[in-house]
């Protein structure tokens, strides 16, 4: 698969509250589980243990939440913005359970602008929500964003 990205240089003043973008769809499969039980040491049986789930209140395996945050911040990575770096993520749930199948999508809203600290940048705010196909939201954080300032760039 050829991924392609945007390259764009989004000064902290081009930021627009309300600005909103939704990524593609990605559909989360039964190797995308295995491989990260694998890589964080997360076996726990809610993943990984089909017939235990059977007696548990969603009866399948579900995704790991780390594993749909991976995914759902990946999908924002189509742009890729020179003058902005990520500074952190914030405020972090898992509203309901993604199963092996689900397609995810997500939307990313710039929330709030404010100076930081040091000149010549400024924090942003992006409010990101990964939804099912069906439209209900699975996941929401509050990503955090360095960006440079246009008068510190000449």
């Amino acid at each position: 698969m050829t991924q392609i990205f945007m390259s764009i240089k989004q000064y902290f003043e081009d930021f627009e509250i309300g600005a909103t973008r939704v990524t593609k769809g990605r559909t989360v499969t039964e190797t995308d589980i295995v491989i990260h039980a694998g890589q964080s040491g997360d076996f726990f049986p809610h993943h990984m243990d089909a017939e235990w789930c059977k007696t548990q209140p969603f009866k399948k395996p579900i995704a790991h939440g780390t594993l749909i945050f991976t995914i759902g911040i990946g999908l924002t990575a189509e742009v890729i913005n020179e003058v902005a770096m990520t500074y952190g993520y914030e405020r972090l749930r898992f509203t309901k359970p993604v199963f092996i199948g689900d397609t995810i999508k997500t939307t990313v809203t710039i929330k709030e602008k404010k100076d930081h600290k040091k000149p010549g940048f400024g924090l942003v705010t992006e409010q990101v929500e990964v939804h099912n196909q069906l439209g209900e939201l699975v996941m929401v954080c509050e990503h955090i964003l360095l960006a440079n300032k246009k008068e510190s760039n000449g």
